[in-house]
């Protein structure tokens, strides 16, 4: 059986396409989909964190999983190239990824 040939991708920006920086991104999960919500994190005094969220995005399991492979690899060769990323471990148990 052979493998069909690939399509072309052709990569097309919307008119309200937009690019933005987050340093948080939290994640719900349902049995249909998965849901991102971006935003900025700002530490406003030493025991309050403020995060305003500014997009979120829907994905099937099958992109989350997709997205998660890429993720992954991505990670995998900027760590080879520039050393360990570092987590705060007292982010990790709020749910936000920051």
């Amino acid at each position: 059986m052979a493998n069909p040939q690939q399509p072309e991708i052709k990569l097309i920006q919307s008119e309200d396409y937009r690019e933005n920086y987050a340093n948080s991104v939290q994640i719900r999960v349902n049995v249909w989909d998965f849901f991102l919500v971006f935003g900025t994190l700002q530490q406003q005094t030493p025991s309050e964190v403020e995060v305003r969220n500014f997009q979120g995005v829907y994905l099937s399991p099958q992109q989350a999983k997709a997205l998660h492979a890429i993720l992954e690899q991505n990670v995998t060769n900027y760590e080879k190239t520039f050393g360990e990323i570092k987590l705060d471990p007292r982010m990790a148990s709020t749910g936000i990824i920051n």
